[in-house]
């Protein structure tokens, strides 16, 4: 008679990390992407609220706590504010540990998941120090840019494995024509281009994260122009890519992925100019992150499309249960 699974969040988490299935991973890797996804979108109200010196020192939010306190120099709502953003980081700290830990104990043991998994809690761990050298440096625009930019390169480790969780270890097999992947690949450019551009338009505008702190000295019509135009290259990439993949034959998974970053392009830049004619209003700020960072992932979803890895390895026979000995116990 088949064992029933356990209804106990704890137990079920518990088998998710030390006894995991190729399925569990992925749901712990796709738990990897949100999270990352939380912390930009937190670290934009840090911004557009300037509370970026709500906690003004660093890994202490003020010179004598840990946590906020009453201080006459900051206001209790943007400490807040600010030591919330921190406590996501610890957050998509754990969940990078517990991936890692899933990708040793998945049997059989797959060399690339283990890789991909490890470059995460890593990734966090640069991501606090950079964070740390933000409010050292009072939020200077090149260090508060270093720290968004760093948020879209762990997303690529986090969106990697999580492709990867569900395909296979075969040699990559190619599904569309050498000029359609250099597309694919010319597209993450043009994405990543639009999300640097992106953080010197914050830099050189109303919310760099405090009303005092340094801002570059560029124009922001020009800034604003460059980043605009970069917008629509990348929205002529992917009609051009919609189209040849159309032309090409391409397996409908990879066209599915070259509408959904053709929706989010669209979308993200009706919010870009709405927020440019309105005068920049917080909430739209937040939206144009998130954006952001969806286009991303959607690019490298386009990516990983054009390619098979084969089926998904054969699970080994599970081991102890989680009610066996060692394993959490429910209250």
């Amino acid at each position: 008679m088949a064992e029933r699974r356990s209804t106990n969040l704890l137990i079920r988490t518990w088998n998710a990390v030390w006894h995991p299935t190729p399925g569990s991973l992925r749901l712990l890797a796709l738990l990897g992407v949100i999270g990352n996804v939380l912390i930009v979108v937190s670290g934009g109200a840090v911004r557009v609220t300037d509370s970026g010196l709500g906690c003004p020192d660093w890994p202490r939010c003020t010179g004598d706590s840990l946590v906020p306190t009453q201080n006459p120099e900051h206001h209790v709502l943007n400490m807040s504010i600010e030591f919330g953003n921190r406590l996501i980081t610890f957050v998509v700290l754990g969940i990078g540990v517990l991936v890692f830990v899933a990708a040793l104990r998945l049997r059989p043991r797959r060399r690339s998941l283990v890789r991909w998994a490890l470059a995460q809690p890593m990734s966090v761990v640069a991501q606090a120090v950079i964070g740390g050298i933000v409010v050292l440096t009072e939020l200077h625009p090149v260090s508060v840019s270093l720290h968004f930019l760093v948020s879209p390169a762990l997303l690529v480790f986090c969106v990697a494995l999580w492709v990867r969780a569900g395909e296979g270890d075969a040699p990559p097999r190619p599904l569309a024509g050498p000029w359609t992947r250099r597309l694919a690949a010319a597209l993450l450019v043009s994405c990543a281009a639009v999300l640097v551009a992106g953080t010197v338009v914050t830099g050189t505008g109303p919310h760099a994260g405090d009303a005092e702190s340094r801002r570059y000295g560029f124009n922001i019509t020009d800034v604003a122009r460059i980043h605009g135009e970069l917008a629509w290259l990348t929205i002529a990439l992917t009609v051009v890519a919609i189209v040849v993949l159309h032309r090409t034959g391409a397996p409908a998974a990879a066209r599915r992925r070259s509408y959904e970053l053709a929706g989010l392009i669209v979308v993200q830049g009706a919010i870009g100019y709405t927020q440019y004619f309105l005068g920049v209003p917080a909430g739209l700020v937040l939206l144009h992150m998130l954006g952001a960072v969806l286009m991303w992932i959607a690019a490298f979803r386009l990516f990983f499309a054009l390619r098979d890895r084969g089926p998904v390895p054969a699970a080994e026979p599970a081991a102890a249960p989680a009610h066996a000995a060692g394993a959490p116990q429910p209250v």
